[in-house]
């Protein structure tokens, strides 16, 4: 099939990279608008396409039991350029792919711009296109003039701001002999609502304990020139700490309405409590817990947490300038918004933490784009793969009203039935990974018969 109109992508980073080279190579004809090296940000340093300006590493590239790891082994499967730069580029990391950031971008570049379909345009987007096809992959510095304009279209009270995130647990890791599960008052109709949160109880010493830890532990610095405005109830919970000894346990971590089944005769001083993140009740968010604690810090301090005390956590906790839609409330399945469905999002914009999430965004809205210009669609990609759970998990899996970026992990997969419960996570990861294989190549398979 011949491709007249083109498919317009806005910015350059690891989604518009992967988007315009998975188009391209569908023989759709590709204009990349970047606004950089025109129009600058505090983060980047050059012009090129999928400029690292964070880490160098897209962490494990275990693809038989780490999440990101199946996801590095999706992307490669459908043919993306963000990994076959990031192996070609690789250097000496243990388990995880690292790559030598310069030469990375530098390959990403040359090869869109030797594409004879690629058209890279260094240009300023600042309003939201009227007509044609787009995918808007602006990333979390997106421009503050098309900031404004995602935002007058949406509605949103804010768009741009300092985020606080909390951390997120996985379920199965969590000790339900120190803890218990009730909500406070037990309040809700249904035995469900009665029993979304897991709460972890402390007694005054652990609680004195907890909060010296908070105040002491190491914490994020914001970048020279900016300066910190919260996103709305994100308040981190150091600040709170700082403000008081009693702040806490009279804010997010009050023990009131709550029983301990454990030790029913035994008030607890002060409760964490953890509410259900997602709809498979795989995941669990710390309820008030955003925080600036670097990452190692929150390991040590978060794990004093009676019943966390083996805790993994899908995410931890952080603080950045953050741009990203409400997705679960602005896209549809097929990642267009849903006011203007010829315009898609792809990369951190939805709503996805990391580089290789992001890339991996931009090469699913780019194919969904390709078949709707080709007048077909595609179906929609299994949630039991990681590309199908992140999609998944950005347009409706995720709850809207306390949506927050999230990386891959196993906790946004459909279970797998497996003998020997939870207590057996190698053969369950496996399971999980060679059921997204299958599922991810039929998928593949099937725009293959398409286009023949």
């Amino acid at each position: 099939m011949t491709f007249t109109d083109p498919l317009n992508i806005i910015g350059g980073g690891m989604a518009g990279a992967e988007a315009a080279w998975q188009a391209a190579n569908a023989g759709v004809p590709v204009v990349i608008h970047e606004m950089r090296p025109e129009v600058g940000t505090f983060a980047h340093k050059t012009g090129k396409l999928a400029e690292m300006v964070c880490s160098n590493s897209f962490r494990s590239d275990d693809d038989e039991q780490n999440a990101v790891g199946l996801l590095h082994w999706e992307m490669r499967a459908a043919g993306g350029l963000i990994m076959d730069a990031a192996d070609q580029h690789s250097i000496p990391a243990g388990g995880a792919l690292a790559v030598d950031r310069e030469p990375f971008s530098q390959t990403v570049t040359d090869r869109l711009a030797a594409h004879p379909l690629v058209t890279i345009q260094p240009s300023e987007i600042t309003e939201l296109p009227g007509d044609g096809h787009w995918i808007i992959a602006t990333g979390p510095l997106t421009s503050g003039a098309l900031a404004e304009a995602i935002r007058t279209e949406t509605g949103a009270d804010a768009l741009a701001f300092f985020d606080a995130i909390a951390p997120i647990v996985h379920a199965d890791s969590i000790d339900m002999t120190k803890a218990w599960m009730q909500s406070r008052y037990d309040k809700g109709e249904t035995e469900e609502q009665r029993t979304a949160y897991i709460n972890c109880p402390m007694d005054r010493d652990t609680y004195e304990a907890f909060i010296d830890a908070l105040i002491e532990s190491d914490k994020t610095e914001f970048h020279e020139g900016e300066t910190a405005g919260y996103f709305d109830g994100c308040l981190p919970i150091e600040v709170m700490a700082q403000r008081g000894r009693e702040t806490l346990r009279f804010g997010p971590m009050k023990p009131v309405g709550l029983t301990n089944p454990h030790q029913p005769d035994v008030k607890p001083y002060a409760v964490v409590q953890l509410r259900r993140d997602n709809a498979l009740g795989t995941l669990f968010n710390i309820v008030g817990f955003q925080t600036k604690m670097k990452y190692g810090a929150q390991g040590d301090v978060l794990r004093m947490i009676p019943g966390l005390q083996d805790a993994r956590f899908a995410r931890l906790g952080g603080i950045h300038r953050n741009t990203f839609l409400n997705s679960p409330r602005f896209l549809d399945e097929q990642m267009r918004l849903k006011s203007r469905p010829n315009i898609r999002f792809a990369g951190q914009i939805t709503g996805v933490e990391g580089y290789v999430e992001s890339a991996a965004m931009g090469l699913l809205a780019a194919r969904l784009a390709v078949a709707e210009m080709a007048g077909h669609t595609l179906p929609p990609v299994p949630p039991t793969t990681a590309i199908g759970a992140l999609v998944t998990h950005i347009t409706g899996g995720a709850d809207a009203k306390t949506f927050q970026p999230m990386n891959v992990n196993f906790g946004l997969f459909p279970p797998v039935d497996l003998k020997g419960g939870r207590k057996n996570r190698p053969a369950r990861y496996r399971a999980y990974t060679d059921r997204a294989k299958a599922d991810w190549l039929d998928w593949l398979d099937q725009q293959k018969l398409d286009a023949a």
